[in-house]
């Protein structure tokens, strides 16, 4: 249904360049439509001031909002680890145990002999 749809609306239009494959021949320059066209004049002073407030207003709501999110995404991750490890998946914050470090003396390395 959408073809025949699309089909009636290029058949409807003859001048249309596309359709009738003179893309390049085409001598009816078509001024664009802008959604939002620029101002005919500057604006004053005071509504400038005002947009520019309201545009830094916010850009600090969105770039607060981004840091909060991207410390709770550090915490959540943090936590799924810890979850997932059973204990503290940053290696840096073990408790440093020395025994456990050490290899056990063997005759062969004791400094007596």
């Amino acid at each position: 249904m959408a073809e025949n749809h699309h089909h009636q609306k290029s058949s409807s239009n003859p001048q249309n360049p596309k359709v009738s494959g003179e893309i390049g021949r085409s001598s009816n320059h078509i001024k664009p439509n802008y959604p939002n066209p620029p101002d005919i004049k500057n604006p004053d002073a005071a509504a400038l001031r005002e947009q520019w407030k309201y545009a830094i207003r916010q850009y600090s709501k969105w770039y607060s909002h981004a840091w909060g999110t991207a410390i709770l995404a550090g915490v959540s991750f943090f936590a799924l680890g810890w979850v997932i490890k059973g204990g503290n998946p940053l290696p840096s914050f073990h408790q440093n145990d020395d025994t456990s470090r050490d290899p056990p003396n063997s005759p062969t390395d004791s400094p007596d002999m």
